[in-house]
């Protein structure tokens, strides 16, 4: 459950991060322009999990936060992954629509502002969708795309609906939606999960079609078997209610 709305407090973008000490600077030169621009239309705040990192991270990151006040920094003891990761951030978090999105470069921090212009008042989500057909990849390695793309695929076969990218950490969430769809798993699952259950649960997506990007520092967490391993048990499991009673379908359509 996320706190209350902070009086003022418009926009949280919350960024995990594991082991990204080479990152750090660029957030600064490339996040902080843009937080800047978005704070003469409305108050943001910038909500760093450093998730357990064994580098540099978290001290970069507090000494970050020391000249910028719109910075908060939180510190797991150690590393629990992307979900939980997730979940402390949006447990401190205080604004109306929050913003999720990765430290390493693979959404650029300057498409915040054209995500956030597909917010309406009938819409509850918007995510990033490079496996639009207006979308794309650049340099993406084989494996990522095989995982991810094949993923999203049977999401949206298994959900139902017309979102075509579900594996997208680079996300804008009106605050109702986090507040009634709980981060469950600990792993990069939770990305999948949010957008499955909240689509399940009747809240209208729009996609943004945009570029997913190669990784620009440092190297990917990602265990590609384990997480395979947990996406399909997880769709097991929503094939399994399927087959009990008809999923719920949502109450307004993904645009």
């Amino acid at each position: 459950m996320t706190p209350p709305q902070a009086a003022g407090i418009d926009l949280s973008i919350i960024i995990p991060c594991f082991n990204e000490g080479p990152n750090v600077a660029r957030l600064e030169s490339t996040l902080l322009p843009i937080v800047a621009d978005l704070s003469r239309r409305e108050r943001v705040e910038v909500i760093l999990v450093d998730d357990g990192s064994r580098d540099d991270t978290p001290q970069r990151l507090r000494a970050l936060a020391v000249s910028h006040p719109e910075i908060a920094v939180v510190t797991h003891g150690r590393n629990q992954g992307l979900g939980a990761a997730l979940r402390t951030g949006i447990a401190v978090a205080r604004g109306a629509w929050i913003v999720t999105t990765d430290a390493d470069g693979t959404y650029r921090f300057a498409e915040i502002p054209t995500l956030l212009a597909h917010r309406s008042p009938a819409i509850d989500v918007v995510t990033a969708s490079p496996y639009h057909p207006r979308g794309g990849v650049e340099n993406v390695p084989a494996y990522r795309l095989i995982l991810s793309r094949g993923a999203s695929t049977l999401y949206r076969l298994i959900v139902g609906g017309q979102v075509h990218t579900y594996t997208a950490l680079f996300r804008a969430y009106r605050r109702e939606v986090l507040e009634n769809v709980p981060v469950r798993s600990d792993g990069f699952l939770a990305v999948a999960q949010l957008l499955a259950e909240a689509i399940l649960g009747g809240y209208a997506v729009a996609e943004y079609p945009t570029v997913l990007h190669v990784r620009r520092y440092g190297q990917s967490k990602a265990k590609v078997a384990r997480i395979m391993r947990a996406h399909l048990r997880y769709m097991a499991s929503l094939l399994a209610a399927r087959l009990i009673s008809p999923l719920p379908r949502p109450s307004r359509k993904p645009l």
